[in-house]
C-alpha cells in the first residue's frame, strides 16, 4: 500500500519543494511555503491495461452552436469581453485590494438583472457579510435590484444550491475564500484554489451560466495562487488604477471570445464606477500647454485609440549615480532610449536625473511611445516646449532609426477629432505608403526617419 507523501508548496505562486525554506526561489516571497500532504501516489492506482473508449473525431468544417451574448448594460464591460458575456464562459477578475472589483461586479449584477431579459444573477460573497454587501448596494443606488445574494464559502453547498437554480450569471467573491472538505489544506492554498475553481468551472460549463471569479493579487500585481487558474478560465481581466487617481482601467489579458489587450475606462465616483466614453479627452483635460517636458502620445489599447500626456523632468543630479524614476512605463525602455540619444545624438544624461510619468495613472506597454518619450525628455533638458497641438508616435531602434507602428490612421483620426493640427510620425515608404493609404486627416504630418532630426525641433 502506497503511503501519503509530503511536499512543501508556495501559497503565492504554487512552486513545490522537497523541504521547507523561508523564501520561495520562484516568486521571492517570504513565509509562503506551507507543508501539504498529498494522497497516495495516483499512478499506482491506474490500471493501464484497461482499455478506454474510442474517441470520435469530426471534420474541422461543420455546423457550430451560436451563442447569444448577454449585454450587461455597461458598454465598457461589453467592449472588453468582446461584445458581451458568452453563456458558459468563466471570467477571472484580478486587481489590487480596494481598487473596485466588488463594486464593478455588483454593478454588472444589477445591470443584468434589470435588463428587459431580467437575467437571474447570483452574487456569492466569501469575504463580506450580507449586510456589508447591502450597504455597498445602497451607496451605489442598487438596493432595489433583484440580485440573489448569499454569504458562503463551502463549494459543495454552493454547487448543490446552484444545481437547482436557473442562474445566468454567478459571481464568486473571491475564489481564495472558497474551500472543499476533500482537500486537506486551508482556504486560499494552492490546492484549495485549484480544486474549488475546477468544480465551479465544471458546473458553469454544464449549466451554461456565466461565472465570475474574483482573484487576489500578489505584490507584483499577478493573480495569487496556481498559474493553472489562468489557464482554466476563458477570460482574464485585470482591474488597474492608482489610488491617487480616479481613473480605473479594465484590461483583458486573455480572452477566448474576443480581442486581448482591449481596455475599458472607468471613473470612480461617489455612486460607483462610471463609464468614460471619450478617455482621450479625459486624460488630456488637465494638461497645460506651452510647458517643457510634456508630449502627447497617440497610442492604441486593443482596438481603441488613446491620447495621453507623457511628462518628463530632467534635472541636474546631486549623486554620483543619477536617478531614473518611471511611473506607467517600462524603466528598462527608458534606459534604452536615453542610451540611444547619447550614442546617436550626443546628448549627455550622465549628470542628470530623469523622471518620467504617464499622466492619469495609465500604464503603457507598446513601443510606439518611444518617440514621444524621447521628445519629452529632450524638451525638458533644453527647457523648450513642444507645440501644444502636436501628437507624436513611433518606435526607436538601437541604431537610432524610427520604425513604423501599426494603425497609424486610427491614431491620426483620434488626434484630429480632439483638435490637434500636427503630428510627428515614422516614415512610410514606397509600396507600404500606397498599400496603407496613410491619411493625414487635415493634420500636418512630419515624417522623421532618425533620432538626429529630433534636435531640429529644439534649435
Amino acid at each position: 500500500m502506497a503511503k501519503n507523501s509530503t511536499m512543501f508548496v508556495c501559497q503565492n505562486c504554487g512552486a513545490t519543494y522537497h523541504k521547507w525554506q523561508g523564501k520561495c526561489d520562484t516568486c521571492g516571497e517570504w513565509n509562503t511555503i506551507v507543508e501539504e500532504v498529498s494522497k497516495a501516489d495516483g499512478f499506482s492506482k491506474i490500471n493501464f491495461k484497461k482499455e478506454g473508449r474510442i474517441i470520435d473525431f469530426v471534420p474541422l468544417k461543420g455546423t457550430m452552436q451560436t451563442y447569444s451574448r448577454l449585454q450587461t448594460g455597461i458598454a465598457e464591460i461589453d467592449r472588453v469581453t468582446g461584445g458581451g458575456l458568452v453563456p458558459g464562459s468563466v471570467i477571472l477578475v484580478g486587481g489590487d485590494p480596494g481598487i473596485g472589483k466588488s463594486t464593478l461586479l455588483l454593478q454588472v449584477c444589477a445591470g443584468l438583472s434589470t435588463t428587459a431579459e431580467k437575467y437571474a444573477c447570483y452574487y456569492i460573497s466569501g469575504e463580506e457579510a450580507i449586510d456589508q454587501v447591502r450597504i455597498r448596494a445602497s451607496r451605489l443606488g442598487l438596493a432595489e435590484s433583484p440580485v440573489n445574494l448569499a454569504s458562503a464559502t463551502d463549494v459543495r453547498n454552493i454547487i448543490t444550491t446552484l444545481e437547482k437554480t436557473e442562474a445566468k450569471v454567478v459571481i464568486i467573491d473571491s475564489i481564495q475564500t472558497m474551500y472543499l472538505d476533500e482537500v486537506e489544506s486551508t482556504p486560499g492554498s494552492v490546492g484549495q484554489v485549484r480544486a474549488c475553481a475546477y468544480e465551479l468551472i465544471k458546473l458553469a460549463k454544464r449549466k451554461g451560466f456565466v461565472l465570475f471569479l474574483v482573484g487576489h493579487v500578489t505584490k507584483q500585481g499577478e493573480i495569487a495562487g496556481p498559474r493553472v487558474l489562468e489557464h482554466m478560465v476563458d477570460t482574464v481581466l485585470y482591474f488597474e488604477g492608482e489610488r491617487g487617481h480616479h481613473f480605473r482601467i479594465l484590461r483583458a489579458v486573455k480572452n477566448r471570445y474576443g480581442a486581448t489587450d482591449e481596455i475599458g475606462v472607468f471613473e470612480m465616483q461617489d455612486k460607483g464606477l462610471a463609464e468614460v466614453e471619450n478617455p482621450s479627452a479625459l486624460f488630456l483635460a488637465e494638461r497645460q500647454g506651452n510647458i517643457s517636458g510634456s508630449c502627447v502620445f497617440a497610442g492604441i489599447e486593443g482596438s481603441r485609440p488613446l491620447l495621453v500626456e507623457i511628462q518628463a523632468l530632467v534635472s541636474p543630479s546631486g549623486y554620483s549615480t543619477p536617478k531614473r524614476a518611471v511611473v506607467g512605463w517600462d524603466s528598462n525602455r527608458l534606459s534604452m532610449i536615453l542610451a540611444v540619444l547619447e550614442a546617436r545624438c550626443g546628448i549627455n544624461f550622465s549628470a542628470h536625473d530623469v523622471y518620467l510619468n504617464i499622466a492619469g495613472g495609465l500604464k503603457i506597454s507598446e513601443p510606439a511611445a518611444d518617440l514621444a518619450v524621447a521628445m519629452a525628455v529632450i524638451s525638458s533638458l533644453t527647457k523648450k516646449p513642444l507645440p501644444a497641438d502636436m501628437v507624436v508616435f513611433g518606435e526607436i531602434g538601437l541604431s537610432g532609426e524610427i520604425r513604423s507602428v501599426t494603425q497609424a490612421n486610427l491614431r491620426l483620426k483620434e488626434a484630429h477629432k480632439l483638435g490637434f493640427i500636427s503630428a510627428i510620425i515614422p516614415p512610410v515608404y514606397g509600396k507600404d505608403k500606397k498599400e496603407k493609404g496613410l491619411k493625414n486627416y487635415e493634420l500636418s504630418c512630419y515624417e522623421i526617419g532618425h533620432v538626429q532630426r529630433l534636435i531640429n525641433w529644439f534649435n
